[in-house]
């Protein structure tokens, strides 16, 4: 197993730093290869140039600013994305590096003629796997008709193989959560890890601190 851990949050001592520690410790476990990306770390560039979108739709032009991007996307089969909810959608660190890695040869195919739409390019990531954090509560985020699981849950998941495993968790009403519920959190990511990539190792007892989304 290859998988690429897509990781977005401006403060090391968040909880969402938890639930990817708790992420990390469940593919560790089943010797998965592992590529951590923290977007915030790396001081990821959001902004779609216009240079870069008038090579948008030029291979391999499209590649030249986020190379390393498109290496760990051909390089994984299995893609986890750890990030808070913000105004029901994905953080815009997170956003911009979909608009800028996801390019056409590498995530789609364009269309070839009038009429046709976009087609699935990466048909050889397997798992797909989304936690998050969202201070809304359950319903009002499905009021609002919770357009960042729709965006990854399937946006990009109609991208990738026709039957690829899927797994997503949530906290909802992270404003007021408390320790009890943060740590029920941690238990519920480490057992939608383990769905997804099927180990059957006896599930760790996260350590968890005070730390809010």
């Amino acid at each position: 197993m290859r998988a690429l851990v897509l990781y977005c949050h401006p403060k090391p001592e968040s909880f969402t730093a938890a639930v990817r520690d708790v992420v990390i410790g469940r593919l560790q476990a089943a010797g998965a290869e592992i590529r951590l990306r923290d977007l915030y770390q790396r001081g990821f560039d959001p902004l779609l140039s216009a240079e870069e979108h008038r090579a948008y739709e030029r291979t391999p032009d499209n590649r030249a600013r986020v190379q390393e991007d498109c290496d760990d996307l051909l390089w994984a089969d299995t893609l986890i994305f750890v990030y808070p909810t913000w105004w029901y959608g994905l953080p815009a660190m997170l956003k911009g590096w979909l608009d800028r890695a996801l390019v056409p040869e590498i995530a789609f195919m364009m269309p070839k003629r009038e009429g046709d739409t976009i087609r699935p390019g990466l048909t050889h990531i397997t798992r797909l796997g989304v936690f998050t954090t969202c201070g809304a509560s359950r319903w009002l985020t499905f009021a609002v008709g919770a357009p960042g699981k729709r965006t990854l849950m399937r946006g990009l998941g109609w991208l990738l193989a026709p039957r690829a495993r899927k797994v997503f968790a949530v906290h909802y009403l992270m404003d007021s959560s408390t320790a009890a519920s943060r740590a029920r959190h941690l238990r519920r990511v480490a057992a939608r890890m383990d769905r997804l990539i099927s180990t059957k190792a006896p599930l760790p007892v996260p350590v968890h601190g005070e730390a809010r989304a």
